[in-house]
């Protein structure tokens, strides 16, 4: 219903197709469901979700189409699916926290020798580390802005070296209006996140930072609040990683990649607004849905 109304509102949210021609049975607010719902139900395989979907989903998705058609469209939708997860999340009474918390986590792409020199993922994928996990992975990186609930609030997809400082200022020039929402922030971030400019330029976005000191550096304000913090964002990403399946997505492209990606984000999103809109009192839980 919040996405046929998106759509009723805002008709260029769709995507793409001739004026004349065939209209599709699956209706676009029905395909973002169908991926929501896989990302929710725990597949990773799209064959296995489309299977399943037509066994036990006809009667809420009478028409499923076969897995190119379903990939193909899925990919077009894009847009929307960013969209809708921006306008979930400013409905729910997390987006109004006065702290966010910025971290980034691997999206493993690959293995094999192989597949880092033949993917289309080659040049963007990339070798990186995770110093959280002590592991060297060929990928991506998701970067996240979230409250303390773990709702997203900014998000992006880089290389895995990109520099996190510079990912997060895109991410904050990108999103002027989420900013100037939110005046004197607290931005929670671990010490990666350093250096008198990068500071400097949060300042002026009106955002304080709080990190934790690096070697040499005396003990920084509200360090006691750092260790516990570290949880909380670890809790996060392990919810992306382990209950949603992140680092499986499947995707063999950049366009496959993010779109499976930003399916995870819109999941967790819809989650944290259903639980809020209907009072439950742990937000970013996923139990009801995985079974």
């Amino acid at each position: 219903m919040q996405i046929d109304d998106a759509l009723k509102a805002q008709p260029h949210l769709a995507p793409w197709r001739p004026k004349i021609g065939i209209a599709p049975t699956l209706s676009d607010a029905e395909l973002v469901a169908l991926a929501v719902l896989s990302a929710l139900l725990g597949f990773t395989s799209e064959r296995r979700w489309l299977r399943h979907a037509r066994a036990e989903l006809s009667g809420m998705f009478p028409y499923i189409p076969g897995q190119s058609g379903y990939n193909r469209r899925l990919r077009q939708a894009s847009g929307l699916v960013t969209h809708m997860t921006r306008m979930l999340a400013s409905d729910t009474s997390l987006w109004s926290d006065d702290v966010w918390v910025v971290d980034s986590t691997p999206v493993e792409c690959g293995r094999s020798r192989d597949t880092t020199q033949r993917s289309e993922l080659a040049g963007w994928a990339e070798y990186g580390y995770c110093a959280s996990h002590s592991r060297y992975f060929w990928g991506l990186r998701l970067h996240l802005l979230c409250t303390l609930g773990g709702l997203p609030v900014l998000f992006a997809l880089s290389g895995a070296k990109a520099d996190e400082r510079e990912v997060l200022l895109g991410m904050l020039e990108a999103a002027p209006d989420v900013v100037a929402a939110h005046p004197r922030q607290t931005l929670i971030a671990d010490r990666q996140y350093y250096g008198r400019a990068f500071e400097q330029e949060l300042t002026e976005r009106d955002l304080r930072l709080l990190r934790s000191a690096r070697r040499g550096e005396p003990e920084r304000a509200g360090a006691h609040l750092f260790k516990p913090l570290r949880q909380t964002i670890e809790s996060i990403n392990q919810t992306f990683k382990s209950q949603l399946d992140l680092e499986r997505h499947g995707g063999r492209t950049p366009a496959g990649v993010i779109i499976r990606v930003l399916a995870r984000v819109l999941a967790l999103t819809t989650a944290i607004w259903h639980a809020d809109k209907t009072g439950q009192p742990i937000k970013r839980s996923l139990i009801a849905y995985d079974h």
